[in-house]
């Protein structure tokens, strides 16, 4: 049904006033915190690295709007910065068909590139971010394959329900398992519909409410279910369950309190895993880790362990040798500090988890469905050996359980190959988002890293490069990770000078030329082919600014012109001026009597302008514009000299 004009006014009046009452929430609350002007200033910057820091680390409100209402998208898109639009939208900011921030959102973007990326994700691809977690959560209710439940309520229609998430959603079955974690029934009341529970259940299990309270077949009146309703949820400590079932003909209401209910029961999960799972964590040796033996009826309500080896590290497990005042070693000699002659066994991490967590993956669920040793029943809880680091199965179970991962970029690719094991694509997206995102470090692409002014001495010490790029270009090429082959190739592109004469590079070159199977002469090298487009936008970000773009165009025209001219006899057409920068090499005497091996500092006195940059071939330009035209040329030469050099054509 279509409102019409004056409805929907009254509609749109009718909700400003339930959000003054603070009976709905805003979509786009105004937000005065600090970190929140600090994530609106990394966006106008483009610095994704804080950016992921500040939403992830620090629960910034994505959706939120300064005094000035603008949001992080408004500001991402009017600065034109198409990464970190991409990630906003990625992280679930809104910008909905037929609002008004979803409308100006559009119409600010600042180029096409962006408005294209907003209308692909059709203005909103901003699903709730916890919305895989509800749907499985929900699917629990349902499920009866593999099978997880491990209590039993009943009455009239059993429900297969499991322990350790009604200990962590409610206070009463919390005390209760807590007191006999061994229960596999619990009888409920005569006196108590069992549809009132039922409802209840399902509001626990992120259910939607039922439209009718009462089915046709059933034997008890409306009235009868919700005093049931009202018993339980009260017994049951569930105090929103009430405006749950009163929010049923408001869909923005109910959609808001499901969302509210949602996030509640996340938190609710989340510090459930934090004390009882990670809290109950074992770091045992690996040669006795068979003797580990834990019961069903574990106060922890787990139903199998993970095992995960830590990383065998000489440094940290070998002994150290001591050192008296005087420089005596005390203990072991360093030539005994060997593997061999460790003295410490090697760890390994088991962690009590339960299978209907885990069964978001597809490798623990196909399982668990099967005839595998793990899916049996036994005395016992099966220990399953996961092959990755304690700190990246930790990472993958808080996914599981909470829908959140803080990802440190020293995991990202230990996480991303894990994630392919255990067939969890969403994991390895994340994965692949926290490697493009933090992987760039402090660059900033609107200052360029060859701007190197004379005048200054030497240029500080070049800061570390925060991941190896070659790990990262391969790992895209074995997952098939199409973003990381993007991101690896801009990575290579900003920072080419520093790559470009490596051997390892031409082998990463040469390697991409073989992926083709059957490679013809003239076949391109596809993250050649991307280095290349990168190297240009790099350089032409630049261009654009300045209009050098133009004005070499126009260059060129006259560069033609000129061999026109050649070809009809007036000229030659190797004829070319000397450099302006090479005049002083070339005749001292014109710049005063200076020698090109004295100082530099007499550089501003030959050019007359301060400010002066030097180029990657050491060239003494005049401005940073000179300085990228030569520098883009540079580096388009050296990997022609390249292709050359590994005799590829590209």
């Amino acid at each position: 049904m279509v409102l019409r004009k004056h409805e929907l006014e009254a509609k749109l009046s009718a909700d400003k006033q339930l959000v003054k009452n603070g009976v709905l929430r805003e979509d786009n609350p105004l937000d005065l915190s600090d970190d929140f002007d600090q994530l609106i200033e990394a966006c106008r910057r483009a610095d994704l690295k804080r950016v992921q820091e500040l939403v992830v680390s620090k629960g910034v409100n994505i959706n939120a709007k300064n005094k000035y209402d603008y949001t992080p998208l408004n500001i991402a898109s009017l600065c034109g910065h198409y990464d970190l639009v991409q990630y906003l939208l990625e992280s679930g900011a809104l910008c909905e068909r037929d609002t008004f921030e979803g409308e100006r959102c559009i119409y600010n973007a600042l180029n096409d590139r962006i408005r294209n990326l907003l209308r692909k994700y059709d203005f909103s691809k901003s699903t709730d971010p916890l919305q895989p977690w509800a749907a499985h959560i929900t699917s629990l209710l349902y499920r009866t394959t593999p099978k997880t439940h491990d209590i039993t309520i009943a009455a009239r229609e059993s429900l297969q329900l499991h322990k350790f998430f009604l200990a962590a959603r409610s206070p009463y079955f919390r005390k209760k398992l807590q007191d006999a974690p061994g229960s596999t029934s619990w009888k409920l009341p005569e006196t108590i519909p069992v549809e009132s529970f039922s409802i209840t259940m399902r509001y626990l299990y992120l259910d939607n409410m039922p439209r009718e309270i009462v089915k046709p077949w059933s034997t008890c009146t409306e009235e009868e279910v919700l005093t049931g309703v009202d018993k339980i949820s009260k017994q049951l400590e569930v105090t929103n369950l009430w405006d749950a079932l009163l929010s049923g003909d408001d869909r923005r209401m109910a959609r808001q309190r499901h969302q509210d209910e949602v996030v509640r029961a996340a938190q609710q999960l989340g510090t459930f895993f934090r004390e009882r799972i990670l809290g109950a964590k074992m770091r045992v040796d690996v040669n006795r880790v068979h003797d580990v033996k834990w019961r069903h009826d574990n106060s922890i309500f787990a139903d199998c362990l993970l095992r995960a080896d830590e990383p065998v590290d000489s440094g940290e497990n070998g002994s150290e040798p001591q050192e008296l005042s005087h420089g005596i070693p005390i203990g072991p000699s360093v030539a005994a500090q060997t593997p061999d002659h460790d003295s410490r066994p090697k760890k390994a991490v088991l962690y009590p988890v339960h299978k209907a967590m885990l069964i978001r993956s597809e490798y623990f669920d196909r399982m668990f469905k099967s005839s595998f040793l793990e899916a049996q029943d036994s005395e016992h809880l099966h220990i399953i050996t996961i092959d990755c680091e304690p700190k990246v199965l930790e990472l993958i179970l808080s996914y599981c359980y909470t829908e959140h991962m803080d990802i440190p970029l020293e995991l990202g690719l230990d996480l991303l190959y894990a994630a392919d094991m255990l067939f969890l694509d969403k994991v390895k997206t994340k994965a692949a988002v926290a490697i493009s995102t933090l992987g760039n470090g402090n660059n900033n692409v609107l200052v360029d890293r060859t701007h190197t002014r004379e005048g200054e001495g030497e240029p500080a010490e070049a800061e570390a490069e925060p991941i190896n790029v070659y790990d990262v270009i391969h790992a895209a090429w074995d997952l098939k990770v199409q973003r990381l082959e993007e991101f690896a190739a801009k990575y290579l592109a900003n920072r080419l000078e520093d790559y470009i004469d490596e051997e390892e590079f031409a082998e990463l070159i040469e390697e991409s030329a073989k992926r083709l199977k059957t490679r013809e002469e003239t076949d391109t090298i596809e993250l050649l082919d991307d280095i290349r487009h990168y190297l240009s936008e790099r350089f032409r970000l630049r261009f654009e600014a300045a209009g050098l773009e133009k004005m070499l165009e126009e260059e060129e025209e006259i560069n033609r012109a000129l061999a026109e001219t050649t070809l009809n006899g007036t000229g030659n057409a190797y004829d070319e001026p000397a450099p302006v920068a090479n005049i002083a090499e070339n005749n001292p005497e014109e710049s005063g009597g200076i020698s090109p091996v004295e100082e530099t500092s007499g550089v501003e006195e030959i050019k007359g302008v301060n400010g002066a940059v030097r180029t990657l071939n050491g060239e003494i330009v005049e401005d940073e514009f000179a300085s990228d035209e030569i520098n883009y040329r540079i580096l388009l030469s050296k990997i022609d000299t390249l292709l050359e050099k590994l005799n590829l054509d590209a």
